[in-house]
């Protein structure tokens, strides 16, 4: 959708895998065509954009290398980028292609191309994950299709991307998981529910998020992930031992430590909030990727 509405590609293929998905895809304005035909909507392609579960991005690479463009650009927007650019590198490399690793900080818990909207990119910081051997003219025009979006393009490896999502989005949204489990799970009676309100809501709400897609990137990036749950633990162990004995300083503390800094998050506007649709996208034409 963004591509389109600034008129960036001469053509967006989109590849989905149900054949009702087809006329959706249409309707919704993402795509010039869809289709269920995988190496038919990679056929000719400058650029391809991976926005599948990431246990799926390996499979699909080997599928399309044989009917890969030489020289085309190969992206994603996977959550996790350790495994998907060493795997997806290799694929794409020997078949002519260039592969390089992106991931935008835009989505909520919403799927399906009804979901997505064309500024979801607008001031939204997208990561770009090169390695060594990162073809520097792909990076350059990868790096340049984030901007054309409105995207602001912060580069980091694959192992430093991983470790700090591990923390800021991974670890939240295991949280929220939680958080639903226990709270609205069946032993805790009806009146459980209605007493949920706003703030379990806002709480919870990427809970709703795709289960395929959150299994695989917990299990992507789990070393990092266990890592993180385990500090996070230890944080409310010690916020447990301080409401045991009725700290009220370090109770106190607690809460205004955690106020104070979100509020100056907050205030520098990085509270982007967006939608994220899933597929498997291919762009053709000769302004595909802009300069």
């Amino acid at each position: 959708m963004a591509l389109r509405e600034r008129r960036l590609a001469g053509r967006v293929t989109g590849y989905v895998r149900r054949e009702a998905s087809v006329q959706e895809c249409e309707r919704c304005g993402a795509v010039d065509q869809a289709t269920v035909d995988l190496l038919e909507a990679v056929e000719g392609a400058d650029l391809i954009v991976f926005c599948t579960p990431i246990a799926q991005m390996a499979g699909i690479a080997r599928e399309i290398a044989p009917r890969l463009k030489k020289g085309s650009i190969v992206t994603d927007v996977g959550s996790v980028k350790s495994g998907v650019v060493r795997q997806l590198g290799k694929v794409i490399g020997k078949a002519g292609g260039h592969f390089v690793g992106s991931h935008p900080m835009a989505g909520a818990e919403k799927t399906g191309v009804s979901a997505g909207r064309p500024d979801l990119y607008e001031k939204a910081v997208c990561v770009v994950t090169p390695t060594p051997g990162t073809d520097s003219g792909a990076l350059e025009r990868i790096e340049g299709l984030w901007r054309s979006v409105g995207a602001r393009v912060l580069s980091l490896s694959p192992s430093e991307h991983d470790r700090l999502v591990s923390r800021s989005s991974h670890l939240p949204h295991v949280v929220a998981a939680e958080l639903v489990n226990f709270v609205l799970g069946s032993a805790r009676g009806s009146n459980q529910a209605d007493l949920c309100a706003s703030g379990f809501r806002d709480t919870t709400r990427i809970a709703s998020g795709s289960p395929e897609m959150w299994r695989d990137i917990a299990l992507a990036n789990h070393k990092n992930l266990h890592e993180e749950l385990t500090r996070f633990v230890s944080g409310l162990q010690e916020f447990m031992e301080r409401l045991k004995v009725r700290d009220e300083v370090g109770v106190h503390q607690f809460f205004l430590q955690a106020k104070a800094t979100r509020d100056t998050w907050a205030a520098r506007g990085l509270g982007i909030q967006a939608t994220r649709s899933s597929g498997v996208g291919a762009a053709g034409g000769a302004t595909t990727t802009p300069e």
